[in-house]
């Protein structure tokens, strides 16, 4: 029955925001390098964050990993092929320095 049954746990996890003019970011790191797979969920607990532009700001907080069975794990494997051509239709513009 593993390959039905959801696990969760909860871990300490560290997060960097920063919004400027060169990034616009947030990156979140799980305590102790907890891998993160395909169908897992991650939800970072705490007040929202709010970071004012031309700033950055690292925060320490709690997080709860909940890990997809068997099942949704090859599921997301499967359903995530045919989701990536989405990424073709994106184009990059060079940026021009004045």
């Amino acid at each position: 029955m593993l390959a039905l049954a959801r696990t969760r746990f909860d871990t300490p996890c560290r997060i960097e925001v920063e919004h400027s003019d060169e990034h616009f970011h947030a990156h979140v790191e799980l305590a102790d390098g907890v891998p993160i797979f395909p169908g897992d969920k991650v939800r970072v607990h705490g007040d929202p964050i709010v970071v004012g532009f031309g700033e950055s700001a690292v925060f320490n907080r709690t997080a709860t990993v909940e890990r997809a069975t068997a099942i949704e794990r090859l599921w997301t494997k499967f359903a995530g092929h045919f989701e990536m051509t989405e990424l073709y239709e994106v184009s990059f513009t060079p940026r021009r320095t004045a």
